[in-house]
């Protein structure tokens, strides 16, 4: 009877370490808020969002799952997001297992129309001796070279279509971005001054953000939208929408929680919104 009792608490001791391990490696993280907009001149709305996020990670390898999980009018908790990563030597697999839904959901703003097909990859880089480059492949064939030059980011991107090249640095001040897809150039330009945060775009966006009070205050412009026939028949039309702007009030709370207020001169509408993230 001993011996048996001994046995008894080994197993059990050994199951709480091994529970207490698992759990261990399993991090969550998500946000949750409910927001009233008043719509300017139509019918208010009241909308409620939540998102969760886990992370399992055993050695070199992660293990990531996002769901939207307010469930919504269908009451579904829906996934959006599920990756597999993990890392051999100098080379890192990853899988991106989730076949997302692309199509757009609006009609005017030159979208897909219907769904892409199969987006779920494969991709393989590898951190090699050049420089501070590293090379993936994906198992499209695309082929992506990047790193970081002289405080110059850059991430080029060989694929069947367009090329795509990306690039980032901080100079004399000011924070720079550079997208190129296909031939078409967009940047950002963005530097603080006398403690206002200041971000132009090619699109001729500006946005300010500084502090007043305890509170954070972010003024938005967001230049006409100009009406575009489509290039293909996969995709929408774009159509026009005059210029606006935004003014964004929030506050973080002791409580953990944060409160914003965002007014929105293209309909005239208030929305005020409470969230937590952790």
């Amino acid at each position: 009877m001993e011996n048996k009792m001994k046995k008894l608490i080994a197993l059990f001791a050994t199951t709480a370490v091994a529970s207490g391990s698992a759990m261990g490696a399993i991090a969550l993280s998500g946000t949750a808020s409910v927001s009233y907009d008043d719509n300017g001149s139509a019918a208010s709305a009241t909308t409620y969002d939540a998102d969760l996020v886990m992370t399992g990670t055993a050695g070199a390898t992660t293990y990531t799952q996002s769901m939207d999980i307010d469930g919504g009018t269908t009451r579904t908790v829906g996934v959006t997001g599920s990756s597999l990563s993990t890392t051999i030597g100098p080379i890192t697999v990853t899988a991106d297992m989730y076949d997302e839904d692309d199509a757009a959901t609006v009609s005017t703003t030159g979208g897909l129309i219907a769904d892409s097909g199969d987006n779920r990859s494969v991709t393989v880089s590898l951190d090699a001796p050049i420089g501070d480059a590293t090379i993936g492949l994906d198992d499209s064939g695309d082929v992506t070279v990047s790193g970081t030059f002289s405080g110059v980011t850059v991430s080029h991107t060989v694929q069947d279509g367009a090329d795509t090249t990306t690039g980032s640095a901080s100079i004399a001040g000011m924070d720079i971005t550079l997208s190129n897809d296909a031939g078409a150039t967009e940047w950002t330009i963005g530097t603080t001054v006398a403690g206002t945060a200041v971000t132009v775009g090619s699109d001729k966006s500006v946005s300010a953000t500084f502090g007043v009070t305890g509170n954070t205050v972010v003024v938005s412009h967001t230049a006409e939208r100009a009406s575009a026939s489509s290039t293909t028949s996969t995709k929408y039309a774009t159509s026009q929408k005059d210029a606006y702007t935004t003014i964004a009030v929030s506050r973080d709370l002791t409580s953990g929680a944060a409160l914003s207020a965002t007014y929105n001169t293209f309909d005239s509408s208030l929305t005020l919104k409470a969230s937590v993230a952790f």
